[in-house]
């Protein structure tokens, strides 16, 4: 009898490449997100308007998935009626919560600090994977990098170099953040169980990116100045959010989600990096220290026995 022939998304080589263009891409969004802001004249009040801004993207990115997945004839059934249900409480968390508290958190924070600090919902999913699928144990190997992980997030938040205060405004939006995020992974599974997850993706960021621009324009929100450079802006987080979303949830629903779930340690790197480079943001001793125990937790974690 022939043997199963392997899906890419479970080889392991491939597994880390897609993991990877997933993180990097999403490092890219911090420098960018802020720099949207700029060009679209959006200031840290101006709340109504930075969840018009990330509505767009959102809404934007999922009607790009949803084409994809038409031109390519994938299956748009949902198995059940009640499955909706399901799949808007993933929107809800995966996106319109998520990204709400996301950019009132990014806009009050400096974005190299912002993306070490999102860092915390890798680990949470590492150890909330481990309590509810039996596919992810609980291993000395996980505890040891999670524990070096998270020393590096309170790291962060010592001093008084790069905004070592917390604030409820700039890194309590991030947390709250970090938890959807934690939780919307957990849900990927159960999605992929009921709708083609390609096409879920794609529902999760339309419905969840409308959720954010109806509300946003009842409270007024606009988008105060239009310029070329910020139209690019906004099309390339979409592309992002479009590329990140697609690929990171396929590999969810085919591998063990700690395994897929700690690549995105390196999110902080490339976000403090390229935060420092495109934005002119100092570069405190504390983020590099930060981002050096993120990364050892990552290998900590994929090392072979």
């Amino acid at each position: 009898m022939r043997a199963q022939k392997t899906s890419i998304f479970q080889r392991p080589l491939w597994v880390a490449i897609f993991a990877l263009t997933a993180a990097i891409s999403w490092g890219w969004a911090y420098p960018l997100i802020k720099l949207g802001f700029a060009e679209f004249g959006i200031t840290p009040t101006m709340t109504s308007n930075k969840i018009l801004f990330a509505g767009l993207r959102f809404a934007m990115s999922g009607f790009i998935i949803l084409a994809i997945a038409a031109v390519t004839k994938r299956n748009f059934r949902v198995a059940r009626p009640a499955n909706w249900g399901y799949i808007l409480v993933f929107a809800l968390l995966n996106t319109t919560l998520h990204y709400s508290f996301f950019y009132i958190g990014l806009s009050h924070s400096d974005g190299a600090r912002a993306a070490i600090l999102n860092s915390l919902s890798v680990f949470l999913v590492v150890i909330l994977a481990c309590i509810f699928f039996k596919s992810d144990h609980l291993t000395p190997k996980k505890i040891l990098g999670c524990s070096i992980g998270l020393t590096g997030i309170f790291i962060l938040n010592i001093g008084k170099g790069g905004g070592g205060q917390f604030t409820f405004m700039g890194d309590g939006m991030i947390v709250l953040n970090a938890l959807c995020s934690a939780f919307a992974s957990l849900l990927t599974r159960g999605l992929s169980r009921r709708v083609d997850v390609f096409v879920g993706t794609g529902y999760s960021l339309f419905f969840g990116g409308l959720l954010l621009v109806i509300p946003s324009l009842l409270m007024q929100g606009t988008l105060p100045q239009i310029t070329l450079n910020g139209l690019v802006i906004l099309g390339l987080l979409i592309s992002i959010s479009a590329l990140g979303f697609a690929l990171y949830n396929k590999l969810l629903t085919c591998n063990p989600v700690g395994k897929v779930a700690i690549f995105n340690s390196l999110i902080p790197v490339v976000g403090a990096v390229t935060s420092c480079l495109c934005l002119g943001e100092p570069f405190y001793w504390k983020y590099l220290v930060a981002t050096l125990l993120a990364m050892s937790g990552i290998y900590i974690i994929n090392k072979g026995k």
